[in-house]
């Protein structure tokens, strides 16, 4: 059953993690696990520091260089109780850079993650929520 924008938004807030597609120029779909948080329309991704990197600027933020849309998908599987699966999907902009959001937003992650609480983020990527959509085994 398709899921009221109210009901997708609220599992996304939930949820604590998922997949951050860009486009690539090339090969078309690029897709990343990712952490978030959402706020005020707004969805965090931070550029991740607890993993290492063989670069300071990743293939993402490249992608979003050259297209500034992202889609995220979120999703819940259970292999036994098929009535227990949904799914969210936000179409997402990269926002432009407002610092007091990002700042705003930095807080939101570190509340929800662990891993962030220790250190400020040197980087984000913010985004507007441009469109929602779900689907859900029941509701």
């Amino acid at each position: 059953m398709k899921l009221t924008d109210h009901d997708a938004q609220e599992r996304l807030a939930r949820h604590d993690h998922g997949i951050l597609c860009t486009i690539h120029r090339d090969r078309g779909t690029d897709a990343v696990p990712v952490v978030y948080a959402l706020h005020d329309g707004h969805i965090a991704v931070p550029i991740d520091r607890v993993k290492p990197k063989s670069t300071t600027r990743l293939q993402r933020e490249r992608n979003l260089d050259a297209d500034p849309r992202a889609t995220l998908l979120i999703e819940h599987w259970n292999r036994d109780d098929w009535s227990q699966l949904w799914w969210v999907r936000a179409g997402l902009v990269l926002a432009a850079v407002d610092p007091e959001r990002e700042r705003t937003l930095g807080v939101h992650l570190a509340r929800r993650y662990r891993q962030y609480r220790d250190q400020p983020f040197r980087r984000i990527l913010v985004f507007r929520i441009d469109s929602i959509s779900g689907w859900g085994a029941t509701t």
